[in-house]
């Protein structure tokens, strides 16, 4: 899956796993 260039909106991301799909979602190469 490309994600570069992409922005993603996740909410609940400060705790679990909502933190964590953030983390790899932004190492990937997407904007969150």
């Amino acid at each position: 899956m490309e994600l570069k260039d992409k922005t993603i909106l996740i909410t609940g991301s400060t705790d679990g796993v909502g933190r964590v799909v953030a983390q790899r979602l932004g190492a990937a190469g997407a904007r969150v």
